[in-house]
């Protein structure tokens, strides 16, 4: 858990998919008018100073992100180097998935999005990373939990394929 932490994911968003910073921030932890005033100047400013390039994903991560983002990019590289999928919960992760794709775009195709995050800038995620997520249930701070829901989702799918029978196995007519 962080704080803040959807500040530099916003950042990396804005600047991973070239919208506009302030059409990427949302509340966070559900901060105020004058809090949700300071974190897009916060953003404007650390874009313009920093003048990170989108071509250059850690770069960028440099730039505007944060260790954990980091962590997490690493992560996912880590499981697609071992072709493992992961599910990508939440703002923060998405964050970091942005970055795993920019360093090595093959990635992306281990990503499973757990659900939409009410961050505006989640959905800006998800649509440049081509995710549709697993579940909306109007989390905020989810803090995992759409990831340990659609952990279940994803189980339950594995089991159909590799356990239900065909209809030939099954003795279904017409099969």
């Amino acid at each position: 858990m962080g704080i803040g932490n959807t500040t530099a994911s916003a950042a990396i968003t804005a600047v991973m998919t070239g919208l506009d910073p302030l059409s990427v921030v949302g509340r966070g932890t559900g901060i105020d008018d004058t809090g949700l005033g300071r974190k897009k100047a916060a953003i404007l400013k650390a874009i313009s100073l920093n003048a990170p390039n989108r071509q250059d994903p850690l770069g960028v991560l440099a730039a505007v992100g944060g260790f954990e983002i980091g962590a997490i990019a690493g992560t996912i590289l880590a499981a697609a180097a071992h072709r493992v999928p992961v599910l990508v919960d939440g703002f923060i992760s998405g964050a970091g998935a942005l970055i795993a794709r920019g360093l090595c775009p093959p990635s992306s195709e281990y990503m499973i999005a757990s659900h939409l995050s009410v961050e505006p800038g989640h959905r800006a995620v998800m649509a440049e990373l081509a995710l549709e997520p697993l579940l909306d249930l109007g989390m905020r701070l989810g803090e995992g939990t759409g990831a340990a829901l659609a952990m279940m989702l994803c189980d339950a799918a594995c089991r159909v394929l590799d356990e239900m029978a065909t209809f030939g196995e099954a003795g279904v007519s017409g099969a």
